[in-house]
């Protein structure tokens, strides 16, 4: 039995000559859900670019087989819907803030006005690399590939694109980031320069349990027993971007303040505690003796200096670390006292987060097994683990000297 025959509109693409003097093509892609016929159109500024690619578009269409999707709304429209509409109830302020940022930065200058159709593969690598010709570390330009995956992914889900160039496209090989933990002397050395400073402990934490800044700064004293000699992390602080909190007239605040933090109505910002970020950063800490002896006489202290201020305290939290005057630490100002804590005890600069470092390498090379060290350092990930190659390699060659005196240290006293 004979094949029916298509429709001519199927077989051939009009193509003709608009009044804005560029060509145009109506190609049709199929049917959509409700039965109806989706044709897509097609712009080029001469008419032999544009059969290119109505035959590109057909070629498409005729072997990898057609899949509807809703319009075709440029990336700019498509992230701008997907970080209003969509993000905001799945991810947490602090991802959605370096998601707008990294876009907002990184991908609508270039790419916002790109049809989602049109966007190919090789168009994303070409944006890469012009990335790293601005100097652009590979770390940015990987963290841009992430986003842009999954916002498409997202358009994919919901039909707004057929496929998602970024699953192929191939961005820039990582950089193996190397660990440069504080070594035990320098560590000592902080420790004992700490004792100078408003917090001690605060020091104390970050060296030997590897606390992240938001979720020591965020400590209260409900969370720890020190009669048991456990710590629990259930909260981080944050820093939230102000928002505007008047109205919006003609798309712009009425305020006539460009910021948020300049509004007089400003709304959800400021330091807050949040939900720490993952399950695994949840989690319960067997504290060492000393640092329990530390935080019995640092809490000891900060009664003292709450009573001395009286009304003037901020007592909305119970923290473990509050400011001069009670209440949330900055984390930036939080930051700068650890440089002048690194200058104070001559050792060499490294960053806050090295001290997180120092503490899962102090464990490593203390023989604490990998499962344990990812529960007290809240890690959810073995990669995490293997870039502490440096205590690793370590750990190898005492597993290699033991063995060497177990098999042939005998052997030879025979």
């Amino acid at each position: 039995m004979a094949r029916p025959r298509k429709p001519a509109e199927q077989t051939t693409s009009p193509i003709y000559r608009g009044a804005d003097g560029s060509w145009h093509a109506r190609v049709t892609m199929g049917r959509r859900p409700d039965g109806t016929t989706d044709r897509r159109h097609l712009q080029r500024r001469t008419k032999t670019e544009l059969r290119d690619a109505v035959r590109e578009l057909e070629h498409r269409r005729d072997t990898e087989g057609y899949t509807w999707t809703q319009g075709d709304p440029t990336l700019g429209d498509w992230l701008e819907h997907w970080l209003s509409a969509v993000l905001p109830m799945t991810v947490r302020w602090k991802t959605l803030s370096t998601y707008r940022s990294q876009i907002r930065l990184h991908v609508l200058p270039t790419l916002g006005n790109w049809r989602m159709s049109e966007i190919q593969p090789e168009h994303l690598e070409e944006h890469y690399r012009r990335m790293q010709s601005d100097g652009h570390s590979t770390h940015t330009i990987r963290a841009v590939h992430r986003v842009l995956r999954s916002a498409l992914n997202e358009a994919v889900r919901r039909r707004r694109l057929a496929a998602n160039p970024a699953l192929i496209a191939r961005p820039p090989r990582g950089e193996d980031v190397e660990v440069e933990p504080l070594s035990i002397e320098e560590s000592r050395r902080v420790l004992a320069a700490a004792q100078a400073t408003l917090h001690p402990a605060r020091w104390s934490i970050a060296l030997s349990l590897g606390l992240r800044q938001g979720e020591a700064l965020g400590l209260l004293w409900a969370d720890v027993d020190l009669d048991d000699g456990v710590l629990r992390v259930r909260r981080s602080v944050q820093r939230h971007t102000w928002e505007h909190g008047c109205p919006v007239v003609d798309g712009s605040p009425s305020c006539g303040r460009k910021r948020g933090a300049e509004c007089a109505l400003r709304t959800g910002g400021g330091l807050l505690l949040v939900e720490p970020k993952t399950k695994a950063s949840k989690r319960t800490i067997v504290l060492p003796q000393p640092l329990v002896d530390e935080l019995r006489s640092h809490r000891a202290g900060v009664n003292r200096r709450r009573l001395a201020a009286g009304e003037s305290w901020d007592s909305t939290h119970d923290l473990v670390f509050p400011a001069a005057s009670g209440g949330l630490i900055d984390p930036s100002r939080d930051h700068t006292e650890w440089k002048a804590l690194l200058k104070r005890a001559d050792v060499r600069e490294v960053r806050l987060h090295d001290a997180r470092h120092t503490a899962a390498t102090l464990l490593l090379l203390q023989n604490v097994d990998i499962r344990t060290v990812m529960s007290i350092m809240g890690w959810t990930e073995m990669a995490t683990a293997q870039r502490y190659t440096h205590a690793v390699d370590e750990l190898r060659r005492r597993a290699a000297r033991q063995m060497g005196a177990l098999l042939w240290d005998q052997q030879a006293g025979t």
